[in-house]
């Protein structure tokens, strides 16, 4: 049967690379995978640092089951340029960090040690997509994906690909594709069981072929009682192969899920029913350690985008990202749009070329997970290359008709060889850009866009980010800014029904080149910061979701008189689902007020603006010198359901902190968020204690990035990660001000 084991421990990394010695076992640090080569400082570095040859190395013991045997390593993901050996000899290559590759070992296994050296160069290389210009994002050098030894039998089975051609109908069908490998090209004889379960393990269905060929394709029909993948019950089941020959047996599996998905000129349709898409750009990386975390990390992400700021849709900008994040998204009900590497830059020949098998690896690497709409077949932002973008499209649809293609561009008039016209419009909102002259909450007609005379499947890819870079920190006026843009775009999307939806620039701020962001080498495009902490923004998505997954009643504001300009809090927005908001200043001052639907007619929950409109003279000289507190109410149905108090005199009161879990894996590597945060005595953030912090970790864990840190913002955050063993992992936080928290946490 087919063995797969984890290699992601005990590796042995130094910087550098000599060709001569890859059949050496050479000095250098113990490390685990996913691995940065580089650790980088959160701000105020340089990216150079990674880009360099390094070298990776394993021991690997012969076992007496390789005998006979068809063994790989599996690499799911190195960045960018990598080399495998073993014993000296080069047995795999491949020149893209985001899609997956094997090292085929058998047949060149000796008895006792053998020895696997990894060449990785984190050189921007030219003739690798997405190098060759410029780009907004750091492609950090190292293995930073999981590596697996696979063992098979001589015959195997190489992949599965699954369709539901009828997913609507009340008996459904599946078909699954069974490609088998056979690269010592014996004689095939014998026979493929495939299996339907259900999550829960029942069997379905169950059918019995002979083996005929190298691909077999095994349909079921009529199957009745099961379910649909949806956004709130994403039902997945699993297809089960076993394959028996003359030379051996295996057995591998995927999971799937009954949907449809189809965009077009009147909007999107999930299984058939209009759904306005409400999504975030999300890039793989994280401060320190930037593409080198694992599944939970991942994971979490996907949660995130979920369930704290309830999108329905992310874009994997701009590459391909990790199948766990992919898996998460499959179980939780969260629409991925999924694109090739690249940003801007189109090379010539043999960079398209290596660009259409990006296409090719992207596509039969995830053509099972139900949550993937879309498949992004264009660089992004690039210009029209009519050829390329047709043979793109082209083997896309080849390799999996059952979805669409987009591809993201952010020029009008572009030649449009996709499924949907996908479009980064940077315009929307913006009545500061020169030429702008539009009111700020109208999108632009898409035939404005496209230069046609007719309506396309259409969906903005991109809005907001590096047109109006905001900090978590920044002054309460930028920020209801940064909030007002948001909510204009997602109104005039959902006011729009040619339009698909939006989805914004981006989930959170992240680390780029010395071309970019505001010089810190940090891209504060986010709705959230680099620790996943929400800036006001992320309560525009928050608000949007109904009351019954969760009420909101979020104020833009830090509440302080003096620091807007000229002074006070007005207007204030307050992002609400509530059907009224009660607002009282101090003992002497109540007003009850409905959102603002004059301004916001097509959001789903429009917010309610607080402003001198709602205030007689009289009213408005309550205020006065003396700052006071406030509440707010919110109200369902005319009855109270959530209160927010606002403080006049804030107080530092507490040093929260707050890990994400309170268990770590002790195998194989894993890791969570830590976050920290000062308090007032009300429990809210306090946005301008600027102080540092002192994190020490004891047990098997160690602190990701510096022990020492600076609350920005009133906040900080940082990351643990297990070390190998179980055992108490002592957690504490010193401050100067607050004194000293301790956690306890496991690894297990």
């Amino acid at each position: 049967m087919r063995k797969v084991i984890n290699l992601n421990g005990e590796w042995t990394f130094r910087a550098g690379f000599d060709a001569a010695s890859t059949a050496t076992v050479l000095a250098g640090e113990t490390v685990r995978l996913p691995h940065n080569a580089v650790e980088l400082p959160l701000n105020y570095f340089d990216e150079r640092a990674y880009q360099q040859p390094f070298t990776y190395q394993k021991r690997l013991a012969w076992q007496p089951e390789f005998e006979g045997r068809e063994v790989v390593l599996v690499f799911d993901g190195a960045m960018a340029d990598a080399v495998v050996y073993l014993n000296g000899e080069e047995i795999a290559a491949h020149a893209d960090g985001y899609t997956p590759f094997e090292a085929r070992l058998t047949g060149r296994l000796k008895a006792g040690d053998n020895l696997v050296t990894v060449k990785i160069d984190g050189a921007e290389n030219p003739a690798i997509p997405p190098f060759g210009g410029q780009i907004d994002y750091l492609t950090y050098a190292g293995l930073y994906r999981d590596v697996w030894l696979r063992a098979t039998s001589p015959v195997y089975i190489d992949r599965l690909k699954i369709e539901t051609p009828d997913a609507l109908a009340t008996a459904k069908t599946v078909s699954v594709r069974c490609d088998l490998a056979n690269p010592r090209a014996l004689p095939l004889d014998g026979t493929l069981v495939l299996t339907l379960r259900a999550a829960d393990g029942a069997e379905i269905a169950r059918k019995r072929v002979a083996v005929t060929g190298h691909s077999l394709t095994v349909t079921f029909e009529g199957l009745a009682g099961l379910s649909l993948w949806t956004l709130d019950a994403p039902v997945l089941y699993r297809a089960e192969a076993a394959l028996e020959t003359t030379v051996g047996s295996d057995e591998t599996s995927a999971r799937f899920g009954f949907r449809t998905a189809a965009f077009t000129a009147d909007g999107f349709l999930l299984n058939g029913e209009p759904l306005k898409i409400r999504g975030l750009n999300r890039h793989q990386s994280w401060p320190y350690v930037g593409y080198a975390m694992g599944r939970r990390a991942q994971e979490r992400d996907a949660e995130i985008l979920k369930h704290e700021l309830k999108v329905n849709l992310v874009r994997t900008s701009h590459y391909p990202q990790s199948p766990w994040f992919l898996d998460r998204c499959d179980e939780i009900g969260l629409l991925v749009f999924e694109e090739i590497p690249g940003w801007q830059h189109v090379g010539d020949a043999a960079w398209q070329a290596a660009a259409i098998d990006n296409v090719r690896a992207m596509v039969e690497r995830d053509w099972n997970h139900p949550s993937i709409i879309l498949w992004g077949v264009r660089v992004n932002e690039s210009q029209d290359f009519h050829d390329f973008y047709a043979a793109t499209n082209r083997l896309a649809h080849e390799l999996d008709p059952t979805r669409q293609t987009g591809g993201v561009r952010y020029i009008t008039d572009s030649d449009f060889l996709e499924d949907v016209y996908t479009m980064n419009d940077f315009i929307l909102g913006n009545e500061e850009l020169p030429g702008a002259n539009r009111p700020r909450t109208v999108l632009r007609d898409q035939r404005e866009v496209t230069g046609r005379k007719d309506f396309v499947p259409y969906m903005v890819t991109e809005f907001n980010g590096h047109m109006h870079p905001t900090k978590r920190y920044d002054q309460e006026q930028r920020q209801a800014y940064h909030v007002t843009r948001y909510l204009d775009i997602l109104n005039a999307a959902y006011g729009d029904p040619h339009i698909s939806g939006c989805i914004g620039w981006c989930m959170f701020d992240y680390n780029t080149h010395k071309d970019f962001g505001a010089g810190d080498r940090i891209c504060h495009h986010g709705v959230m910061d680099i620790f996943r902490e929400p800036k006001f923004a992320a309560w525009v998505y928050r608000s949007q979701c109904e009351p019954q997954e969760e009420i909101v009643v979020k104020p833009v504001t830090f509440y302080a008189r003096g620091e807007r300009n000229i002074g006070g809090i007005l207007p204030l927005i307050i992002l609400t689902n509530c059907d009224e908001i009660e607002f009282s200043y101090g003992s002497g001052l109540s007003k009850r007020l409905r959102p603002d639907r004059d301004s916001y007619p097509h959001l789903p929950h429009a917010p309610v603006i607080l402003d001198h409109r709602a205030f007689s003279p009289e009213e408005l000289g309550l205020w006065g010198m003396q700052w006071e507190d406030a509440n707010i109410v919110g109200f369902l149905g005319g009855k109270p359901v959530k209160t927010v108090r606002l403080i006049a005199d804030p107080v530092a009161t507490t040093l929260e902190v707050a890990p994400d879990a309170l268990e770590l894996s002790a195998e194989p590597k894993d890791s969570l968020r830590v976050i920290v945060r000062a308090l007032d005595q009300g429990g809210f953030l306090l946005p301008f204690l600027d102080e540092a912090v002192h994190v020490s970790v004891t047990g098997p864990a160690r602190l990701i990035g510096p022990a020492e840190l600076v609350l920005k913002g009133g906040s900080t955050g940082f990351w643990l990660e297990s070390t190998g063993g179980a055992g108490a992992i002592g957690l504490t936080v010193a401050s100067r001000r607050f004194g000293t928290v301790t956690q306890t946490l496991a690894a297990r």
